[in-house]
């Protein structure tokens, strides 16, 4: 694999200084098209040989573009407060945004290939590494990212070179450590490992460059013109498939005024087109279960009593939660989560209610504002509505393409698979309400004047959709209801049982977390 890259490939100093300005100008021109259409964001990856000049290029790029709109990242060992979250948490919270350039040193390659050349993980624990990364990438990449990863390569007798001629000067000795010398003894281990690592991960959506890394000059102008090429051909790419979509709005548009002057629904039919899918998990549910009163108040004591020595328990083995309601509207998240969070220490928690993604988040794969909300090891996260809002309200109101919501529920399996391999205990509730309780409660928020601002226009929007949400919300259970991350369907028209339900739930499987025990899922509860 890497014979093309040991040919000792130069580039006279005379044609790179006439090439150089050329070079630069064209990239200077190509990244300012990129922040002026700011359709998708560019993530470069730099890897390769100690020696090899990673780290050069990157600084020579610097120099060659604006660095105003470069985002330079470089990973060592992970920090405290990065061993607190997921792995990945500290690639996705620096993932440019669209119109942008990143460039990573030491990225999401650098330790799986460690751990395997220094035998810490075995070849099948190495292509698990090597299968999540392709996950990462293509998720990026189907988001319209543009992957650009470049191997920096140097042959077994060219990096002993390199290694001494660095060491030689006293400007640039500092450069070369012991574990440069180290990695240079086990050479053919590293090499046989990149092997199988460029193998497994090039992509058609995230490709790699095998570049010489001999020759300063060779190396810089291959990457700056490959950088250029590909920025450039994905701006036109890009400008066409919008040209293209705009046609096609155009021509749909006609047949949707049409369809709603005859009382159709437009999009939101083509989950009501079969009647086998009329009957949904939701309706096997029964919504008749209600708690008495006085029972309610004893075992909401009960409740929060339990559930703040669990927590204290949790934050002591530094054991992090989510807690994730998803609902109709008035379904009674807000009052369910107020009881969680009156048992726990305000300083441990954190509610975040999701709306509609501001411009910076529109800017990044909708997953992005998600992962950087993650808290350290041992708090609560508290989403008051989640990143289901690809697949639910996005899908059904059409602000998300077909596409875009379909691998959607791959994506997000993915990232809830990495929350829950970390440790963190996931618990995603359903909180259900029939269409008359509903009906009931936002005629009481009508009459009820510091209740009035929660009933919006949108609301009773979403009310004539009914059906079309329940049958996407069956498709979520069936989808993403997972053995490490279930969902568990709350009854919610009797407020006093929801909540309990929830808090119980809660507490239980918190204390099987602790206790390092498994709990099964029984159908009354979870699917």
């Amino acid at each position: 694999m890497f014979r093309t890259a040991e040919l000792g490939q130069t580039v006279p100093k005379s044609e790179f200084n006439q090439r150089e300005p050329l070079l630069r100008q064209a990239l200077l021109e190509a990244q300012a098209n990129l922040r002026v259409n700011s359709r998708f964001p560019v993530i470069i990856l730099f890897a390769g040989v100690d020696g090899a000049g990673k780290g050069d290029t990157v600084n020579v790029l610097n120099e060659w573009m604006d660095p105003r709109w470069l985002i330079t990242r470089a990973y060592d060992d992970p920090s405290d407060e990065e061993r607190d979250r997921p792995e990945y948490w500290r690639f996705w919270r620096d993932l440019p945004p669209k119109g942008h350039i990143g460039l990573f040193l030491s990225s999401w390659y650098s330790q799986p290939i460690l751990r395997r050349v220094y035998d810490k993980d075995d070849e099948a624990r190495f292509d698990d590494h090597l299968d999540r990364i392709m996950a990462f990438e293509n998720a990026l990449a189907d988001d319209g990212a543009l992957i650009l990863k470049f191997w920096m390569h140097l042959s077994h007798d060219a990096q002993k070179r390199r290694l001494k001629k660095l060491e030689k000067d006293p400007l640039t000795s500092w450069r070369v450590t012991q574990q440069d010398w180290d990695h240079w003894q086990i050479y053919d281990r590293f090499e046989a490992t990149a092997e199988r690592a460029i193998m497994r991960t090039s992509t058609g959506s995230a490709p790699w460059t095998i570049v010489e890394g001999v020759d300063h000059c060779f190396r810089s102008l291959t990457v700056g013109e490959l950088i250029r090429t590909e920025i450039s051909k994905q701006l036109e790419e890009a400008s066409k498939k919008a040209l293209l979509l705009e046609e096609l709005a155009a021509q749909a548009k006609p047949a949707e005024l049409n369809q709603q002057a005859e009382g159709g629904e437009g999009v939101a039919d083509a989950l009501l087109a079969s009647p086998m899918k009329r009957t949904t998990v939701l309706s096997s549910l029964d919504m008749s279960l209600s708690l008495k009163k006085s029972d309610y108040k004893k075992q909401l004591k009960e409740c929060q009593a339990r559930l703040n020595k669990l927590h204290r328990k949790a934050l002591k083995k530094k054991i992090s939660t989510i807690l994730l309601f998803e609902g109709a509207d008035a379904a009674g998240k807000g009052g369910a989560i107020r009881r969680i969070t009156a048992a726990l220490d305000a300083r441990h928690y954190q509610v975040l209610p999701i709306a509609a993604p501001t411009d910076e988040e529109r800017a990044h794969h909708y997953l992005w504002r998600f992962w950087r909300h993650l808290s350290r090891a041992g708090r609560i996260n508290i989403f008051d509505r989640s990143w289901y809002g690809r697949v639910l309200v996005e899908r059904v109101e059409a602000f998300a393409a077909e596409d875009e919501w379909r691998r959607a529920f791959a994506e997000i399996n993915e990232f809830e698979e990495q929350l829950t391999d970390h440790g963190i205990l996931l618990v995603k509730y359903w909180v259900h309400i029939t269409k008359d309780e509903q009906l009931e409660r936002f005629k009481a928020r009508e009459e009820t004047p510091h209740k009035r601002w929660k009933l919006t226009e949108e609301d009773w929007r979403n009310r004539e959709k009914w059906d079309v949400y329940d049958l996407a919300v069956n498709d979520i259970v069936e989808r993403t209801s997972t053995h490490s991350a279930p969902w568990v369907l709350v009854e919610g028209n009797d407020k006093r049982f929801a909540r309990i339900k929830v808090i119980s739930t809660f507490c239980d499987r918190l204390e099987a977390m602790i206790e390092g025990k498994t709990l099964s899922y029984p159908n009354d509860e979870s699917i």
